[in-house]
């Protein structure tokens, strides 16, 4: 019997041990339930609601805590920008874009209008010498390329910097420089 009381008691200490070091592991890492909340607060809508987070953060999500409050950016491309400078950690939230109504007309629904061809004028023709530029406004790196296709301004065309290099996507600026989007 006594046999049975010890090893009941070991087994009663082993689960408090990894209850307790669950909990101790889980004091590291950032409190997703803040960023839901953080998000909700600065788009102004709640989770699942147009306009508001698509989906609570993943849980399975594992982020230092940051020392202090998470900023939020955003919308940025459909998504609130989380990110903690101290860090250096960062991360998107889905946001759920609001359906754009048709517009009502006085018999109601206008039909579908087919979208008239605008004169596209080219900016960069194939073969121009063009110059790369990948940042944002804490730096900029930049880099003459060669257009491997025509372009007009904000379009997206391939550039490289020499025959066998490899092509890079960047959109065209009214200035004529390439600029790579996301950096």
């Amino acid at each position: 019997m006594h046999r049975f009381f010890v090893t009941w008691a070991l087994a009663l200490v082993g689960h408090g041990l990894i209850l307790a070091s669950g909990a101790a592991a889980a004091q590291g890492f950032q409190n997703l339930d803040q960023i839901d909340t953080l998000v909700a607060t600065t788009v102004g809508v709640g989770i699942g609601q147009p306009g508001g987070a698509n989906a609570p953060v993943d849980r399975r999500l594992r982020l230092a805590a940051c020392p202090n409050i998470p900023s939020i950016e955003g919308p940025v491309f459909g998504a609130a920008i989380v990110r903690c400078d101290k860090l250096g950690w960062r991360i998107r939230v889905p946001l759920k874009l609001a359906p754009q109504p048709a517009p009502v007309t006085a018999y109601g629904r206008a039909p579908q209008q087919q979208p008239q061809p605008q004169a596209r004028t080219i900016l960069i023709k194939k073969g121009d010498p063009v110059q790369l530029v990948a940042g944002n406004a804490s730096f900029s790196v930049s880099r003459q390329t060669i257009a491997d296709e025509d372009g007009a301004v904000g379009e997206m065309i391939r550039v490289r910097g020499d025959k066998t290099a490899p092509p890079v996507s960047g959109r065209i600026e009214p200035d004529g420089i390439v600029r790579v989007p996301g950096i």
